[in-house]
């Protein structure tokens, strides 16, 4: 499936922030990975000294979406020694608020994923399809909905400018942005949810599910953008600040153009994206999941990936030290980092061995809704 725009009129569409200098985009580097491990790391340490002097944002909040069964060879890669071959993650949504220097509220949201749609991702839908309804009651728990949970903390959706994710993956936004004509599945034309939001994605992964690779093809519903206008999308390339201590940084590898949120907080610098699903995959050394801080110590390994799609995987080990690079550590416990996974490792007592040995659970930072 092609996108109904081409490469020009994606070019053309507008852009969003400030560029970010400091880091490049090592992925299109023509030095060896190793090296790129170095310049990542060291480009990191100059971002986050820039990045802590621009303030904060006003408010960061987080509600849970849902909870549902993900393979433990992706999740936790080769290093799990758990007997269970599903663990449970949770999806969930940050809402941050913030003023832009000419005192204009802005409300961004992070992963508001809409659950319903979403489990039509040809992986999940197979899943489906293979499990008893009885168990996948048992392992499927979802939480509120984007537009409820907006609803309690009386955020209008005609307030929203920004819509994030880290990547696209199982994400259908029908009916956050709209369509251009009526669809079959939905009943009519959707009007878009958020009539003034824009998608904020890197042109790689635009360009990249315009035509998908046999490895990407599980994960992307691209039917479910034959119909979005293209001007529901902000395409940036590369790392930009949005606002006060709120920036995208992009780390390729999971996919192409893989991104991160990074904020400041009361609590310092936190990272979050699914580039790894759990904080102390990020320092496995420190880990009491079973098999997890033999295997980094046997392999020489700083991190363990989520390996559903490996489409570069040295890109995305270098993202990842990246990522740590940036985040500070935790203050409920110092030997993990503040990197909030967007669906974050939840036990289960379906899933033995797979309980985490620590976990944010949500970022909460500024005025909090009563």
């Amino acid at each position: 499936m092609r996108f109904p725009w081409g490469s020009q009129e994606v070019a053309d569409l507008p852009t969003v922030g400030t560029a970010v200098d400091t880091l490049s985009d090592l992925s299109r580097s023509d030095q060896p990975p190793g090296v790129r491990l170095r310049t990542a790391r060291a480009q990191a340490e100059a971002f986050r000294a820039e990045f802590a002097l621009t303030g904060t944002p006003d408010s960061i909040l987080t509600r849970d979406l849902v909870t549902l069964p993900y393979p433990t060879r992706f999740g936790l890669f080769r290093a799990s020694r758990a007997i269970a071959p599903f663990l449970s993650i949770t999806n969930r949504m940050l809402v941050i608020r913030w003023h832009d220097s000419d005192g204009r509220p802005r409300v961004l949201l992070f992963e508001p994923s809409d659950v319903e749609l979403g489990r039509y991702t040809p992986y999940f839908d197979q899943l489906a399809h293979k499990t008893p309804d009885v168990l996948a009651r048992r392992m499927v728990r979802e939480h509120g909905t984007v537009l409820g949970h907006l609803a309690r903390l009386r955020i209008r959706p005609d307030e929203v400018d920004y819509l994030l994710f880290d990547h696209l993956h199982t994400q259908d936004l029908r009916r956050w942005v709209g369509t251009t004509s009526d669809q079959d599945d939905l009943g009519s034309r959707p009007r878009a949810a958020f009539p003034n939001a824009k998608v904020i994605v890197q042109r790689d992964e635009l360009a990249g599910m315009a035509e998908l690779h046999p490895l990407q093809k599980p994960w992307y519903q691209p039917a479910a953008y034959r119909d979005v206008p293209p001007e529901a999308f902000v395409p940036i390339h590369g790392s930009v600040l949005l606002g006060p201590g709120v920036a995208v940084v992009k780390t390729p590898g999971h996919v192409f153009g893989n991104q991160s949120l990074v904020v400041n907080t009361s609590s310092g610098i936190w990272v979050s994206s699914e580039n790894v699903i759990a904080t102390e995959a990020l320092t496995p050394e420190h880990s009491r999941l079973p098999g997890l801080a033999k295997w980094a110590r046997q392999w020489q390994q700083e991190a363990v990936l989520n390996a559903n799609t490996i489409e570069t995987t040295a890109d995305q080990y270098n993202s990842v030290v990246l990522e740590k690079t940036l985040a500070d550590r935790s203050q409920a416990d110092p030997r993990f980092l503040q990197f909030f996974p967007s669906s974050e490792l939840t036990g289960a007592w379906t899933n033995p061995g797979t309980a985490p040995t620590f976990s944010h659970g949500h970022i909460t930072h500024g005025a909090q809704p009563v």
